[in-house]
């Protein structure tokens, strides 16, 4: 399969006012800031989304965003198959802060959330070290736990995807609020 089209920061920044903006990160990561304008649609509510991301594909080219562009390459994948054609930003809202362009935060949260690659370095990392520590104090065997999360690491590199960032995106502290899709796909029609 191809690869998305790419836009950098620079592009994005200048065509912002004619895109789509649509940020597949999960409630939490979106409420500690995304780009003006942006949409939130999880990356796993992205399928029920289909129909209004087409119509909007109809109007205007879709730009398709995450922390760090992986995400957004995977919905970007998803739409192709479905014949939708999106964008996905180039290194994701961090290169996007790291080229000096704000973010958007709502003036109703509380606090901010970790990003998701900050989340699965502390718990893989974590888990590592339990495995280490525990395979030296209690038992060897705990040392399995250190080398399946290393091979998992592995895994997700070779294939671009994250098990453990889909496990951690379920979890209460990244869902501070619900995603309103309805709300939200209602918005993207009147677009």
């Amino acid at each position: 399969m191809t690869q998305p089209t790419t836009l950098g920061t620079g592009e994005a920044r200048t065509r912002l006012h004619e895109l789509t903006v649509i940020d597949v990160r999960t409630p939490g990561e979106y409420a500690s800031g995304h780009l003006p304008g942006a949409l939130n649609i999880p990356l796993d509510g992205l399928r029920r989304a289909l129909p209004d991301l087409r119509y909007a594909a109809e109007r205007g080219d879709i730009l398709v965003v995450c922390a760090s562009g992986t995400r957004s390459e995977n919905a970007c994948r998803v739409l192709a198959e479905h014949h939708i054609a999106a964008a996905t930003l180039s290194g994701g809202t961090g290169d996007w802060t790291a080229d000096g362009h704000d973010l958007h935060r709502p003036r109703t949260t509380v606090r901010a959330a970790w990003g998701m690659e900050r989340q699965v370095r502390f718990t893989a990392g974590t888990a590592v070290l339990t495995g280490l520590l525990l395979g030296v104090l209690v038992h060897p065997a705990f040392q399995l736990l250190s080398a399946g999360i290393a091979a998992g690491l592995v895994f997700s590199a070779l294939t671009n995807t994250c098990g453990m960032a889909a496990l951690l995106a379920r979890l209460p502290h990244n869902r501070p609020r619900a995603t309103d899709l309805a709300a939200t796909l209602a918005e993207l029609r009147n677009r």
